[in-house]
């Protein structure tokens, strides 16, 4: 599924309208973690990173290991800061209100897998 396929699928608010979503990237798995050093060493590039962390360092994390996408869950929002390094970075950044447990719930329902530990 593309990125834009997963943010229709889960009705999510798109916080980087500026950035175009490539077609041809696929979401290939998620990674749900607020730890970020747990992110740099178990997500899987090209896949997706659910997080209630807002600050600047899950962009340039973000960046290193390859996500196609970030979803803020709990209704977290990051600042319009973090928000233009994403764009600059292109990192597409997403909202809901849901929970984490619950998206991830729904990207797996969808056929998205975590990474093997």
């Amino acid at each position: 599924m593309t990125v834009a396929e997963m943010a229709d699928a889960l009705g999510l608010e798109n916080l980087t309208p500026e950035i175009t979503l490539d077609p041809g990237r696929a979401v290939t798995g998620g990674h749900a973690a607020d730890l970020l050093s747990d992110v740099l060493a178990h997500a899987r590039p090209d896949g997706v990173l659910i997080t209630v962390q807002v600050h600047m360092n899950v962009i340039a994390v973000s960046v290193h290991a390859d996500q196609a996408a970030v979803i803020f869950s709990a209704g977290r929002r990051p600042d319009d800061e973090v928000r233009l390094k994403a764009i600059e970075e292109n990192i597409p950044l997403f909202a809901s209100d849901r929970s984490t447990f619950d998206i991830a719930g729904r990207l797996y329902s969808l056929g998205l897998r975590g990474t093997p530990m």
